[in-house]
């Protein structure tokens, strides 16, 4: 128990130290998020019990130009007679038709203690950094004058972030701040030309999310879900969800973010290797309205090597 202690400690010190001073751009957000997990929280590195390759690509408010284009890929292993995880996290951003992209790319690492005989908790680490491109030539301003400033190419700027996850056989928690580096990417001096150069910094955004697996007889389970992200200058995202798993094969579930969508999903157990995961958001506010918005869709698919390892009784429903 003291092992425990010590090593949960600074992970709970550095989570609650970067609060103080916080104001952020917000991350890319996933319906799926329950099935591209390490996304969010490093801590969730290994903790399937296999190896597990995730792929998942979200087009947000289709029909507007411009709207936002997300694809992330995930690859993540327990180490075998050990207590650690690892994995790589890629995720690439497009907003703008190219205007601006980034690309995160994230070696993760985590370690797992047994804190009871179905309880395990993990502690998780990510290093990496994300690549950004600007072109200012691509927007477009109201006078059409030109825009007197250099575009950006593969800037780098350097990150880190840490989690914790707690899980059994049915109920997970986790806490994570997967980018904890407040980059600056210009800054507010003076140019040649007099004008003011604008400032943008990266921002921390802190995620807590929460599950259980009710059995409801058969090979039938139902999960409640909770997500919520907290962003300085930004509202609070709560995301809450429900999902049905009928023969351990067929998923179907909805969701609501608070104040923001509704969102409708499904899921298709292929094989004991291969998922696919799909779904729909439909915007609740004026956004959701117009007639250029058509809501936003995710696609996601998931393939492990449940052969490598002893086969499992049924899939993890998280």
């Amino acid at each position: 128990m003291i092992l425990k202690k010590k090593l949960l400690l600074p992970f709970l010190l550095l989570l609650l130290v970067v609060v103080e001073d916080v104001t952020a751009q917000q991350d890319a957000q996933y319906t799926q998020y329950m099935f591209n997990t390490i996304t969010v929280n490093p801590a969730y590195a290994g903790s399937r019990g296999q190896f597990s390759a995730a792929a998942l690509y979200r087009a947000q408010w289709v029909g507007l130009d411009g709207s936002p284009e997300t694809f992330t890929l995930n690859l993540h292993s327990p180490i075998r007679n050990s207590n650690l995880g690892y994995g790589v996290s890629v995720v690439k951003d497009d907003i703008g038709d190219g205007v601006v992209s980034e690309t995160y790319l994230d070696a993760v690492v985590s370690y797992t203690v047994d804190v009871s005989l179905d309880g395990k908790l993990s502690f998780g680490l990510k290093a990496g950094g994300n690549l950004l491109n600007l072109d200012f030539n691509g927007l477009r301003n109201f006078d059409a004058e030109p825009v007197n400033v250099d575009n950006i190419e593969n800037r780098f700027s350097p990150n880190v972030g840490v989690g914790i996850y707690y899980h059994t056989s049915k109920f997970y928690a986790g806490l994570s701040a997967p980018n904890l580096l407040r980059t600056q990417h210009f800054d507010n001096s003076q140019t040649n030309a007099g004008s003011v150069q604008f400032l943008s910094q990266e921002r921390i955004n802190f995620y807590l999310i929460t599950g259980y697996v009710f059995d409801i007889g058969g090979n039938n389970k139902f999960k409640p879900a909770l997500l919520t992200k907290a962003v300085g200058g930004a509202p609070l995202q709560i995301d809450l969800s429900t999902s049905f798993l009928f023969n351990d094969k067929f998923s179907v579930g909805a969701a609501y973010r608070w104040d923001a969508a509704v969102s409708a999903m499904a899921g298709f157990q292929i094989t004991d290797q291969l998922m696919l995961g799909l779904a729909y958001d439909r915007e609740t506010s004026e956004l959701g309205g117009t007639q250029f918005n058509d809501g936003s869709f995710e696609i996601f698919l998931r393939y492990e090597l449940v052969k490598t390892f002893n086969k499992l009784v049924s899939p993890r429903f998280f």
